[in-house]
């Protein structure tokens, strides 16, 4: 064979080649036929030591995965919509998204997270809408509760999620109406009997212990989720550390009269110069919560809209806000949202109700690490009692509400670039 035919057959296996190679394109827009499980599929690539790249701000918020056979019987499984699309085709979106004039990037996914999620074992995964959609887009996780977290396993974790907790040691301020209901006084005696076993004298001991532990967590570069009172009452945890602020029938002395002045709120995340509630029959914790003027609107009014941040400049809040979606239904919960007015400067808002003056979806960095609070119980449920029956996600798979949990389970995947603002 002459060296010209050589050459000419070497460039046509080159070019074969590339014609052949190919990714598969995960959309996420309005095209998406499922966009809670097309999350599982990005997690489950990364389990598998795959490439997966998303795609900020395109197509709202897509992924980009290297083809195997394995991946596209996944997502036929699955029922995720998705393109095969030849490898020149997928250099010519990165070109498109790396252009300066355009609000998109590209984030490297480098590994699966590892998840555990604070929740008591009687809970039903039901219980907790991050359980509910990490159960849905089958993303594996552990559950932990404080014996786990006073053996000191969290550092075992990339990820932590706080169910809807009272880390005030108050039960959840259910007291006025649930007092004389079985479930109730079981979970009093539950968590009586844990505090004793873990050497703790009163529930608001052991949970503030806990609270400080998610803290050291944190600051050691640690991502935190928390949803609806698990965000609040972990915050005033922080705050009240050397004061007591429960009333008799939650630790058997009556609080500090002067609890609310010896409040530290440097002491925790997101909010200060708020008022406690020490009233036992009410069910609030304090004035940061908004749930009060939800109540006074019509759920069709209710509503709250995601910041658009820079993905080249700001990539971290333009994660955590990926969506098909800017303008997303409200939902109600013990605790809902936060008034503005109560937090702290530094804290990021990634999604408000402006004429409301409420914050819906919070963020910050603590330390080395960072966390992301958001208020309400159920994104398809909007207001939530007890004892209602779980959400079927299988009604809700493209639910922008949901989508946000989940774009904080992925988060800590992502190859880290320093957050300008």
């Amino acid at each position: 064979m002459s060296l010209r035919s050589s050459l000419l057959l070497a460039f046509l296996l080159i070019l074969s080649s590339t014609l052949s190679a190919k990714k598969i394109l995960v959309p996420m827009d309005e095209e998406q036929a499922n966009h809670l499980k097309a999350y599982g599929i990005a997690y489950w690539t990364l389990e598998k030591e795959a490439e997966v790249q998303w795609l900020l701000n395109y197509r709202g918020g897509s992924f980009l995965i290297e083809h195997y056979p394995q991946i596209e019987q996944e997502l036929v499984i699955r029922g995720i919509s998705y393109e095969n699309i030849p490898d020149a085709k997928a250099a010519g979106i990165l070109l498109e998204i790396s252009n300066p004039e355009v609000n998109m990037d590209a984030v490297k996914l480098e590994k699966a997270p590892k998840i555990a999620v604070y929740s008591p074992k009687s809970a039903q995964p039901w219980d907790d809408a991050v359980t509910l959609v990490l159960t849905y887009a089958e993303i594996p996780y552990d559950v932990i509760y404080d014996d786990e977290i006073i053996d000191g396993k969290l550092h075992l974790y990339d990820w932590l999620h706080l169910h809807h907790e009272d880390f005030t040691g108050q039960y959840g301020r259910f007291y006025g109406s649930y007092r004389n209901h079985k479930w109730y006084q079981d979970q009093v005696a539950e968590f009586e009997e844990t505090a004793a076993r873990l050497g703790f004298t009163k529930v608001s001991e052991l949970k503030l212990a806990v609270a400080l532990r998610i803290k050291e967590y944190t600051s050691g570069g640690g991502f935190l989720f928390s949803m609806c009172s698990g965000t609040d009452s972990y915050d005033i945890a922080l705050a009240a550390e050397n004061v007591d602020i429960c009333e008799r029938m939650f630790d058997g002395d009556p609080a500090d009269p002067m609890a609310q002045k010896k409040l530290e709120f440097d002491r925790s995340f997101a909010f200060e110069d708020y008022n406690l509630i020490m009233n036992p029959m009410v069910y609030e914790f304090s004035e940061i919560d908004a749930t009060e003027i939800h109540a006074r609107i019509s759920p069709k009014e209710d509503f709250f809209t995601l910041f658009d941040f820079s993905a080249k400049w700001d990539p971290v809040p333009t994660m955590l806000c990926q969506n098909h979606q800017q303008i997303v239904k409200g939902f109600m919960g013990q605790t809902t949202s936060y008034r503005t007015e109560y937090i702290k400067p530094e804290v990021l808002v990634l999604a408000e109700n402006k004429g409301l003056g409420i914050a819906k979806y919070i963020h910050g960095e603590f330390g080395e690490g960072q966390w992301t609070f958001y208020g309400g119980h159920d994104p398809e449920d909007y207001q939530h009692f007890v004892g209602d029956p779980p959400t079927d996600l299988n009604l809700h798979p493209n639910s922008p509400g949901y989508r946000l949990i989940l774009n904080n389970v992925l988060f800590p995947a992502a190859k880290k670039k320093k957050q300008k603002t």
